[in-house]
């Protein structure tokens, strides 16, 4: 039935709300005009007349199973007649939601309550439902649920009370604010007692002002172990940073332990790379201290690329000391124009290996050490490595293979080699390859005594090996390429037994160059022969026999300087 007011005890819902399942539902958009409230007789089945258009119910009243309570089971109970029959509602008017409780009454917050009389013919008509102030109040037990609320001031379902007490909030804790604590913890109570009223205070239960001290106490010790913690830790850091920057740098001291290492120190090395080598070998305790040490030395600079005998655990200054003892040099020197077999024996020495050793490994492994492509090209050169084992220092300790020490010498000849355009400068002279310009700067480096004497020495050599010479007629007649074939270093060599040796190194009876390199060129022969004097010498003596070397171009000259050293020599 739609319209009436049913039997006479039935009302019609006022405030336009079906509840379903318990939750009110909802129509915050359409406003609700002030609404009118009438009702009729019980008896004349009255309809409760809506400023709007009227919202239709089927309902449904179950006896028996419920006492006193109206359900809605199923929205679809409901029925409106569509969009123009939805009843709006205003948020200004709205009060209270209804809300259903199990003892059959409804709270109808502001609105007018309208007394019924019974139902004859019902019979839990007969108990009387009290409104207003007769009506006993069921929201003021303190374990009654609060209150329902209109949409506008709903707040949202306090949390679970927490099992544990989390302390006052840091922000507004007396120890932040700057106020008593016995003074905060009373405005903390009561207002929290206004905020959350008699259900929060009972499940605060029994904390006091004891427990809230002793949580002030206990944020008291937590920020004195931060800042005392943050205090450790910058002065731990600042202290590492004033021993980085201006305190001494770890060393050890004394003259070092019994333990001897060899360091190897490469050409060219940097006071901080040397410091280096000689950390990771263990000698010294850091860097900066050997960098330290060697500034203040003042030969700290002159220490050389080489091979050193060190102690373990040296002061840093006790190890620069010692490095520029030679007595601590583990090295292999090779003097500018030293034949092979000097340094063959200075290696085994160095090695401590059987004599011969090295230059038996020089004869059978020659080819393994990286000869250019146009080194030991004649088959009458009594040793392809001459005139490629470098002149310098190199390391060379016990435990080393002379295989070692023998590639680093010819990889040092092929890189100052390098540097000069060999192939070209070789046509320039008319000689037949590059080996033949090493061979003439090997003459010169063993004639010569100065940078002077090796230019005008290069420019006899070109100038005797011109097939225009007929002074010499291509003969250079050089003592030094018989002392070679011979092994030795004699300046007082016979006529006879000068004529009486055809060795191909012989250069009184053979023309032109001997096979090869009679010795191992410096820098400065090279240069010379690389860039020769341009006056037409062709002559030279050595007139103090030692020192002192003069040149003449003509044969009358040559005479002259002759005599002078039969004079000086005593021949």
């Amino acid at each position: 039935m739609y319209g009436d007011g049913g039997w006479g005890g039935q009302h019609a819902h006022q405030g336009g709300q079906a509840p379903y399942g318990g939750q009110p539902q909802q129509y915050p958009e359409q406003p609700q005009a002030q609404q009118q409230a009438q009702y009729g007789d019980w008896g004349d089945g009255g309809q409760a007349g809506h400023g709007h258009a009227q919202q239709q119910y089927d309902q449904y009243q179950q006896y028996g199973q419920q006492y006193g309570q109206q359900q809605y089971a199923d929205p679809s109970h409901q029925q409106y007649a569509g969009p123009a029959q939805q009843q709006s509602y205003d948020p200004q008017q709205q009060q209270q939601q209804q809300q259903q409780y199990g003892d059959g009454g409804w709270a109808t917050g502001g609105q007018h309550q309208v007394s019924y009389a019974p139902d004859p013919a019902d019979p839990y008509a007969q108990q009387t439902a009290a409104y207003g102030g007769q009506q006993p109040d069921f929201y003021g037990t303190p374990d009654a649920y609060p209150p329902p609320q209109p949409p506008g001031r709903r707040r949202a379902e306090p949390g679970p009370e927490p099992d544990w007490d989390p302390g006052p909030d840091q922000g507004e804790h007396a120890f932040f604010a700057g106020g008593n604590d016995d003074d905060a913890d009373d405005d903390d109570t009561d207002e929290a007692a206004g905020r959350r009223g008699r259900g929060d205070r009972r499940g605060r239960g029994g904390k006091g002002t004891k427990d809230k001290k002793s949580r002030s106490g206990c944020a008291c010790l937590v920020v004195a172990l931060v800042f005392g913690g943050g205090l450790a830790g910058v002065s731990y850091f600042g202290y590492q940073f004033y021993q980085d920057r201006f305190g001494a740098a770890p060393d050890f001291a004394g003259d070092g332990s019994s333990v001897q290492v060899t360091v190897e120190i490469p050409k060219g090395a940097s006071g901080a790379e040397i410091g280096r080598r000689l950390k990771d070998a263990g000698v010294v305790k850091s860097v900066d201290a050997f960098v330290a040490a060697q500034s203040q030395n003042p030969d700290g600079e002159a220490i050389q690329a080489g091979a050193y005998l060190l102690k373990k655990e040296m002061s840093a200054a006790s190890a620069v000391k010692l490095m520029l003892d030679p007595k601590s040099q583990n090295n292999v020197v090779v003097p500018p124009g030293q034949r092979n077999v000097k340094v063959y024996a200075a290696i085994d020495e160095r090695l401590g290996l059987e004599e011969g050793t090295t230059e038996d490994v020089a004869e059978k492994k020659y080819k393994s050490f990286g000869l250019p492509k146009w080194a030991n090209n004649n088959k009458e050169i009594k040793d392809p490595l001459e005139g490629f084992l470098y002149p310098g220092t190199y390391p060379a300790a016990k435990g080393m293979k002379p295989e070692s020490v023998l590639r680093e010498m010819v990889s040092r000849a092929n890189a100052a080699y390098d540097e000069y355009d060999l192939e070209a400068k070789a046509k320039a002279f008319d000689l037949e390859n590059p080996l033949e310009l090493i061979t003439v700067a090997s003459l010169v480096q063993a004639e010569g005594k100065t940078e002077d004497d090796f230019r005008k020495m290069a420019e006899v050599i070109y100038n005797r090996l011109k097939p225009t010479n007929t002074e010499t007629n291509q003969l250079l007649q050089f003592d030094s390429t018989f002392n070679y074939l011979k092994g030795q270093s004699n300046i007082h060599i016979t006529e006879s037994e000068i004529k009486g040796n055809f060795d191909p190194y012989n250069t009184y009876t053979n023309k032109g160059l001997p096979p090869g390199p009679i010795g191992n060129p410096g820098a400065d022969a090279l240069k010379a022969m690389m860039n020769p004097t341009d006056d037409g010498w062709l002559y030279f003596v050595a007139t103090d026999g030692v020192h002192r070397t003069e040149f003449a171009t003509n044969h009358d000259d040559f005479l002259e300087l002759k005599e002078k050293f039969d004079a000086n020599t005593g021949n």
